[in-house]
């Protein structure tokens, strides 16, 4: 029985999890999200800057996973 899913994506011969895929697109989308709240000035309601970034990227994580990249 073949899945259609790809459990590994292939790049020159070496393996990668879908994981590392959805980890960089989160890490992109969570920059790009703290750069706005950053010009917005809407940081300043963040009490602990570095745990508010770690929940916004789990958030992206989450729903990448959920929705686009499913392995």
């Amino acid at each position: 029985m073949l899945n259609s899913v790809p459990h590994e994506v292939v790049i020159n011969g070496v393996y990668f999890s879908p994981l590392l895929l959805v980890f960089v697109i989160s890490f992109a989308a969570t920059l790009i999200t703290v750069g706005v709240l950053n010009k917005l000035k809407l940081s300043q309601y963040i009490i602990h800057i570095p745990l508010g970034f770690l929940s916004i990227m789990t958030l992206y994580m989450i729903l990448i996973d959920t929705f686009f990249i499913k392995f």
